[in-house]
């Protein structure tokens, strides 16, 4: 049994096949563990060495034997003297049978419609069912039930929101390009001040931060309760800070009261803090206001920013243009969200969707709840550029 170790690494990569000719499961993963437990038992003692390849080549009773039968003739004869017409002799492959799927029988069917082999392969009857959920997926917000919101609201809290991420200025340790001076000459003192090798650094990546921008106006009012659960979401399913904002004719700030753990209590507080609800709409001139007021507090380390509205505005189109030029220089994305996209027949025909749309990265539809998942693969795939 003793042999160089490449010797003994070339006949286990033999032995694993004649097990695979003679219908053993045993695949790369299994031989990799066998030879990572012979470093811990004598490979010279024979009994070590055979419990141990049983033990993890082998996981069914029945290929015992047949493990027995392939071991004595594998690693008591050399290589010169084998006879492959012995093992092929032995080569016994044991296919499970694949199941039968069919369809269940309708009552006026007899149940002998079966092929032959029928009675030696297992049957599974599947029956295409109706699914609620997947019909509440692509039914639009504006047409659901009491009880149908009810659910949606469930559904919408399990989404998972992952953002992409962005780099920072800051460095860890890694394979990086840039050298760490400062470890390698600490390590180097481990060798009598002799360096052996650099150590590296590598930027640290974050998520960026997500600004939530939600129109509450009287146009928007059929889908405005599920996008504040929307937003609720996505400030607790991110593990980061999330800042919301709701307007219509003013900008109201959000985020402090959709941090609240609990949803009821968090809406209630939404519901205290705005005072225009289903009012008009001046988009222009509340972007204005987060421009001047929260632009350099929150838009900061490249921020995505998620403007909600159908686009109906009563304010100046020239106004609405210039601030929304200024938002997208100062963010990282600017998608628009409109509930109104969903419809196949929707223009953006209005002017503050003419105004707007020029200085938008994304145009996306958020009218139900594939939308929403839409939406969270698209924030995920983001690129990752400074």
């Amino acid at each position: 049994m003793a042999a160089e170790p490449h010797h003994l690494l070339r006949n286990l990569v033999l032995f694993g096949r004649v097990l695979r000719g003679l219908g053993l499961d045993v695949n790369p993963g299994r031989m990799m563990d066998l030879v990572q437990a012979l470093s811990y038992v004598k490979v010279g003692l024979r009994s070590d060495f055979y419990h141990a390849a049983r033990s993890l080549l082998v996981h069914q009773r029945d290929d015992i034997p047949l493990f027995d039968q392939a071991f004595e003739m594998f690693w008591q004869k050399p290589l010169g003297e084998w006879k492959l017409s012995e093992i092929r002799g032995r080569r016994v492959r044991r296919t499970k049978p694949k199941p039968l799927v069919v369809a269940p029988p309708l009552a006026s069917e007899s149940a002998g419609a079966l092929p032959d082999d029928a009675q030696e392969r297992p049957v599974i009857e599947v029956t295409k069912t109706y699914s609620a959920r997947e019909a509440l997926r692509r039914r639009d917000f504006s047409e659901l039930s009491e009880d149908e919101i009810r659910e949606v609201r469930e559904l919408i809290a399990d989404l998972v929101w992952r953002l992409g991420e962005r780099l920072t200025r800051r460095h860890r340790v890694g394979e990086g390009r840039r050298l760490d001076l400062r470890r390698t000459f600490r390590q180097s003192l481990r060798h009598g001040g002799e360096v052996l090798s650099f150590a590296r650094r590598k930027p640290r990546r974050k998520p960026r931060p997500l600004v939530v921008i939600a129109d509450i106006s009287g146009s928007m009012e059929r889908y405005t309760r599920l996008l504040l659960h929307f937003s609720y979401s996505l400030t607790q399913g991110l593990g980061q800070r999330v800042e919301a904002f709701a307007f219509g004719t003013r900008l109201t700030r959000l985020s402090r009261h959709l941090r609240d753990r609990d949803v009821e209590r968090a809406l209630s507080g939404v519901s205290r803090a705005v005072t225009d609800w289903s009012g008009g709409t001046r988009i222009g001139d509340c972007l204005h206001t987060f421009n001047y007021e929260w632009a350099r507090r929150v838009l900061s380390g490249g921020a995505i920013v998620l403007l909600i509205s159908d686009g109906w505005d009563r304010g100046d189109p020239e106004v609405l243009a210039k601030e929304m030029d200024r938002l997208r220089r100062s963010c990282h994305r600017l998608i628009w969200l409109n509930p109104l996209l969903g419809s196949p027949e929707y223009e953006p025909l209005t002017r503050g969707m003419q105004a707007a749309l020029p200085h938008v990265d994304n145009f996306l539809p958020v009218h139900n709840l594939k939308s929403l998942e839409d939406l969270a693969q698209h924030l995920e795939k983001l690129g990752r550029r400074c």
